[in-house]
């Protein structure tokens, strides 16, 4: 993958950062411009491997994914197993989710999803996941929702943290994910907040269609 960088000066390398009140309608403004470590963080390196550094958040590659089918494993009474398009041209991911407890299978058919897209495959009772949904949950682990993308938003989209004009850095490789323990450290740092937004130390998860939530959850753990 060739990564063009194009020079310029620091007055002209100007973003737009959005810092959102607990009321959606009202967004504070203010510009900034790249640091020197921002823009570090953005590097490839030579043999086309993600780079290790950069912001926490976006060493995780999280993207919208359409839930085509959701079924019951026919061994493991807690598992679905999900065909899940994430735009990718090999077809849809197999993804087990511990999710039978919480909804029915209806209830995901459909639905714009937050995949963990490089997380490292894994085997649930038997059978291959390539990646996990997220989803909110309370204290008590009793009630847990979906993380959901409005309407509009692109199947295969990378979802960021907060807005901005400037690209995200390289997430890391699956191997990268496991061997630096990147969602062991990111995780807890996942709220909802008052509206149900997923937030990241509160910054919103956002879609190129608007904030990512969950249905009713405030204040509640992701994972």
């Amino acid at each position: 993958i060739a990564v063009a960088v194009v020079a310029m000066s620091p007055a002209r390398a100007v973003a737009l950062r959005f810092t959102f009140a607990l009321s959606p309608s009202r967004v504070t403004r203010a510009r900034t411009a790249p640091s020197a470590a921002r823009r570090a963080s953005l590097a490839v390196r030579a043999d086309g491997k993600a780079a290790e550094s950069g912001p926490l958040e976006e060493r995780v590659d999280l993207r919208v994914g359409r839930v085509l089918s959701a079924r019951k494993h026919e061994e493991a009474e807690k598992l679905y197993i999900e065909e899940i398009d994430v735009g990718e041209p090999e077809g849809p991911r197999t993804i087990l989710s511990g999710l039978v407890p919480y909804m029915a299978a209806e209830d995901l058919v459909g639905k714009n999803v937050i995949v963990f897209a490089n997380l490292k495959a894994r085997k649930l009772a038997g059978i291959p996941s390539f990646g996990m949904i997220l989803a909110a949950s309370d204290d008590s682990h009793e009630k847990v929702e979906l993380l959901v993308a409005p309407e509009g938003a692109v199947v295969g989209e990378r979802v960021r943290f907060g807005e901005s004009e400037e690209p995200q850095s390289e997430p890391q490789t699956p191997n990268q994910i496991a061997k630096k323990k990147t969602w062991e450290e990111l995780q807890p740092q996942l709220k909802t907040n008052d509206d149900c937004v997923a937030t990241f130390n509160g910054v919103p998860m956002m879609s190129s269609a608007g904030a990512v939530r969950c249905a009713t959850l405030t204040k509640a753990n992701i994972g």
